[in-house]
């Protein structure tokens, strides 16, 4: 089993920026790459961004160049940074490790105003 804490998430304006951190425990040997998803109202759950074991990254389109994935292997945690945040960019953020198995955080809010 992999626990996933995610933390960091609030109430920003447009053009702010956002940390997330994911902390992991568990059976991490069996983890090939972590992610982290968002589901917005009324919406289906999607893919933002992905760092796999050999540390190469892949985003969605809609936010490549204003954010970062990246991971402290020591600490077993993930990050998000989220620059030029933008009203749609609002959703629940899960954490997402996948491997042997597929694990999922319990979501952090991020809310961007207008």
């Amino acid at each position: 089993q992999v626990q996933l804490v995610e933390s960091g998430g609030g109430l920003v304006q447009a053009g702010g920026s956002l940390r997330l951190s994911c902390a992991a425990s568990g059976r991490m040997f069996s983890i090939n790459a972590m992610g982290w998803y968002r589901q917005a109202p009324g919406k289906q759950r999607e893919l933002v961004a992905v760092i796999r074991g050999a540390g190469s990254t892949s985003y969605a389109d809609s936010v490549k160049g204003r954010f970062a994935i990246s991971r402290d292997n020591a600490k077993n945690t993930v990050f998000l940074q989220m620059n030029s945040l933008k009203p749609e960019d609002t959703g629940v953020y899960y954490c997402n490790a996948a491997g042997v198995g597929v694990y999922w955080g319990q979501g952090t809010q991020v809310t961007v105003s207008s």
